[in-house]
């Protein structure tokens, strides 16, 4: 039985978030906000939507460097610039 005859399995992608462990976090380390009902949605969807662009501005620092490979200084490159667009 050689490497080519190992067949890997997938696992099935989540698609929900994890609302109790983010609620968990959120009353943890602020206990003393009130917060919205569905908070949670908005916070993992903001992480989301960090990751996607933190993606996209890593590959193009990788591209730029002419690296087929995304390694963690382009991500670092990549996450200085996202912070700083979105501090304003």
């Amino acid at each position: 039985m050689g490497l080519g005859s190992i067949v890997f399995r997938r696992r099935p992608v989540k698609r929900k978030a994890p609302r109790g462990f983010l609620k968990g976090v959120l009353k943890r380390r602020k206990p003393h906000l009130r917060m919205e009902a569905r908070i949670d949605l908005l916070v993992h969807l903001n992480c989301l939507l960090f990751l996607q662009r933190l993606a996209e501005e890593s590959r193009a620092n990788a591209c730029e460097k002419k690296c087929k490979i995304i390694n963690k200084d382009h991500i670092l490159a990549a996450a200085k610039v996202i912070l700083k667009k979105s501090k304003g």
